[in-house]
């Protein structure tokens, strides 16, 4: 129906648009294959992806939302999915290859709930009831026994697999004293915990700084290297000559006159120097610039000094030794001073470093983290990452589940359990997500070589008895893993939920996909454009 047989065309000629079934089946088909990519790095033998950039460099590792970041994703359905990975590791730092294959599985039973006609609403409501129950089930089931041993046990449940199997056990009592040295009032801010990577070493030569380690060196080399019982100003200005706020011209007509204007300038900058010297300190760390006069006049005082050092590092060399940032050198006072029981520069991996350590009641620490080559090191920090994550959580929350997939059976069985209660078709749609919770489980086995199907009939054989029974992947049989010490923070597993079902109801409710041409053609699944339906003309 054209007016006057000319269509009338609402949207760019050459827009590209999927209607209805075509639009979900696409969402559902994107979502299905990044929950594959990223499925087989699940679990203590789960494999590694090597990622190669457009300039050639590699990352090898088997996190999951590293991995998402790195590849190069332009399906838009699937962006949604990296998003849901992303809030994982910024709200809980752990699960996000689970978030991720829960999205996936859920997204692959609505498409047979789909082809049996029943619409998209429904099973959007089933997924928001069933992920609702999970919770329910979820603190049913939780663990509120929190000591330092569970900790450890939290930490080293993250790191399994993720290449640092050695050395978990020192690495995971590393990250607990850093986490609990750096909690407030029961809650902790992971930003106090720096991690300082070099390679060079055995992972085990790993170490952790009540302090900070400063990536810089000494200004000067006739500064002290190592100074004890430190005093420590931190400064937000530069030690330098000010210009002038204005231009201006100076008429010097007498050799003498340049002399005492340069006489002048050296006085300003020794009557700063001799402000930091007068305040007591002995060390200074500066965020700006340190003038070569200036760093002359600082070494004649016995003062080691740092300059250009990261607005962050400031902050947290504030929080370690209980110094005040001061931006004006003329208010500095012995008050402004921080306390360190000693600062020393050495020489890490060929490079020098400034230590400040032994500082009393730290509020901030550093992780010295090992390794034997850049990839390994760089796989070590995330999987620390994660642990200062997971243990963060279990402190704040003070709540634990068992891990090897006991959890995600429990919620299933309980879940099919209600599903009998609900009349109607969410009934169908509650057994689907109960269905896809299983896929962690499943997936555990099968990264572990073992057949999935009969450690899944063993797994919900074993929950008639103990909701705690899970899957060792070592020796292949279910186990009770809170004997074991296979947990993990109850928060992981709550967000992973809640962002897995929110994410699944999203793209499920969308029915029209319309691509715009103008800002970069985005890859529609890989189908050609007049088969997606193409732009019709808006009659």
């Amino acid at each position: 129906m054209a007016q006057n047989g000319q269509p009338i065309l609402v949207l760019p000629e050459g827009t590209n648009r999927i209607l209805g079934r075509d639009a979900q089946r696409n969402n559902i088909l994107a979502g299905k294959v990044l929950a594959e990519t990223v499925r087989t790095t699940l679990g203590p033998k789960g494999m590694d992806k090597m990622l190669v950039d457009g300039l050639g460099d590699i990352v090898v590792t088997n996190d999951g939302v590293t991995i998402l970041k790195e590849m190069d994703i332009e399906h838009p359905a699937a962006k949604m999915l990296v998003e849901v990975a992303k809030t994982q590791e910024d709200e809980v730092g752990d699960g996000t290859t689970t978030a991720v294959i829960i999205a996936g599985e859920l997204l692959k039973k609505s498409e047979s709930l789909l082809d049996m006609d029943i619409h998209p609403t429904i099973v959007a409501m089933g997924y928001r009831q069933a992920a609702e129950k999970a919770q329910e089930i979820l603190e049913d089931i939780c663990i509120e026994d929190i000591g330092k041993d569970t900790l450890v046990k939290v930490a080293m449940t993250a790191m399994t697999g993720k290449g640092t199997e050695k050395a978990r056990e020192p690495l995971a009592n590393l990250v607990v004293d850093a986490v609990q040295q750096v909690e407030e009032d029961g809650v902790v801010d992971s930003d106090h915990i720096k991690i300082e990577k070099k390679d060079g070493a055995v992972v085990e030569d790993s170490t952790l700084v009540q302090g900070v380690i400063i990536d810089k060196e000494r200004v000067h080399p006739g500064m002290p290297k190592e100074i004890e019982n430190a005093k420590i100003a931190l400064l937000n200005s530069p030690i330098e000559v000010k210009e002038t706020e204005m231009d201006a011209e100076i008429s010097i007509t007498d050799p003498a006159q340049m002399q005492a204007f340069i006489e002048q300038e050296e006085n300003m900058v020794k009557g700063m120097v001799n402000k930091i010297a007068d305040s007591g300190a002995d060390v200074l760390f500066a965020q700006k610039g340190i003038d070569d006069l200036a760093q002359h006049y600082l070494a004649k005082k016995g003062i080691m000094a740092v300059r250009r050092v990261k607005k962050s590092d400031i902050e947290k060399l504030a929080k370690a030794t209980g110094a005040g940032v001061v931006s004006n050198i003329d208010d500095l006072s012995a008050d402004d001073l921080g306390d360190a029981g000693i600062v020393t520069e050495k020489k890490i991996s060929g490079e020098d470093m400034i230590f400040v350590e032994k500082c009393k009641e730290a509020k901030a620490v550093t992780l010295l983290v090992r390794g034997s080559t850049k990839h390994v090191v760089d796989e070590i920090e995330r999987a620390i990452d994660d642990a200062i994550g997971v243990v963060a959580a279990t402190i704040e929350d003070g709540k634990v589940v068992a891990g090897g997939g006991a959890p995600e059976i429990e919620m299933a069985k309980r879940l099919k359990d209600y599903a009998e209660s609900i009349s109607g078709r969410e009934q169908l749609a509650v057994t689907a997500f109960a269905e896809s919770l299983e896929v962690v489980p499943k997936t555990l086995a099968e990264n572990a070589g073992l057949d999935s199907i009969d450690s899944l009939v063993d797994l919900r054989a074993s929950h008639e008895t103990s909701p705690y029974m899970g899957l060792d992947v070592f020796n292949g049989s279910v186990t009770d893993m809170k004997e074991a010490g296979v947990i993990e923070p109850k928060r992981v597993k709550k967000q992973a939920i809640q962002s897995a079902s929110e994410a699944a109801e999203m793209l499920l409710r969308i029915d029209d996909v319309i691509a715009s041409t103008s800002t970069g053609q985005p890859d529609m699944g890989g189908m050609d454009p007049a088969a997606m339906g193409g732009m019709p003309p808006m009659m």
